[in-house]
């Protein structure tokens, strides 16, 4: 049977705010000291309902794997999919893999490739958010879903607001992208709701190599460190 939807007063819902605080705050401080350590990363978003085999998986392995070679970490949302891909180019290559898991009614559970002791569990997407953006020196972008734009649109964001300093974003997938790409020109430039600057923010690559070139010619001359 089913159970009658508990309807909370005002007074309820104050309290367990009150009370969700300390958990937020506990969450946060998990999260800065277990990821103030582990060096420069870049994190690798993607869709969780794509398979080991199909070509957006196996050029994620790939990717990753160019990642770890060139002295990087790889952080993803420790789930299955693209972020399982991530994790798994970054083991091979035996770097540093970090996973970012949060607890959803579908899709979401760890997956196997990420370091004992790089694994992280997260009850709020916004404290999740806040260790991607603050612990990562790039950002690339594989196909994905809403989750994966709401990733992308948040960094554009914050470093178009100068909340955080410039990082490399990287979508990759021309096929994928460009739909989306000529869209933000075509219409959003067009009626000025953007500058033309800002998608100077944006890059576009279909190859691993491709995609550190971009990360190192970034960072050629300039210091890595944490945002924020």
């Amino acid at each position: 049977m089913r159970k009658e939807q508990h309807h909370k007063g005002w007074n309820e819902i104050k309290t367990n705010d009150s009370w969700a605080i300390f958990k937020i705050m506990g969450e946060f401080v998990m999260g800065f000291e277990k990821m103030g350590s582990i060096g420069p990363c870049v994190s690798i978003f993607g869709s969780a309902r794509t398979k080991e085999g199909d070509k957006y998986y196996e050029l994620a392995v790939s990717i990753a794997k160019s990642i770890a070679d060139a002295g990087y970490g790889v952080i993803t949302g420790g789930g299955p999919g693209i972020m399982e891909a991530g994790n798994k180019g970054a083991h091979l290559a035996g770097g540093t893999s970090v996973g970012l898991n949060i607890d959803l009614p579908f899709e979401q559970h760890d997956n196997p490739y990420i370091d004992s002791d790089k694994s992280l569990d997260f009850d709020y997407f916004f404290v999740r958010k806040v260790m991607f953006v603050k612990y990562s020196q790039g950002f690339v972008v594989m196909p994905g879903g809403f989750g994966t734009l709401d990733e992308l649109f948040e960094a554009i964001t914050l470093i178009q607001t100068n909340k955080i300093e410039k990082f490399p974003i990287i979508l990759v997938g021309s096929e994928f992208w460009t739909g989306l790409m000529d869209w933000i020109k075509n219409t959003m430039l067009e009626v000025k709701n953007i500058s033309a600057h800002d998608l100077d923010l944006i890059k576009i690559a279909d190859t691993e190599d491709e995609v550190v070139d971009i990360i190192d010619a970034f960072y050629k001359g300039r210091n890595l460190s944490p945002n924020f």
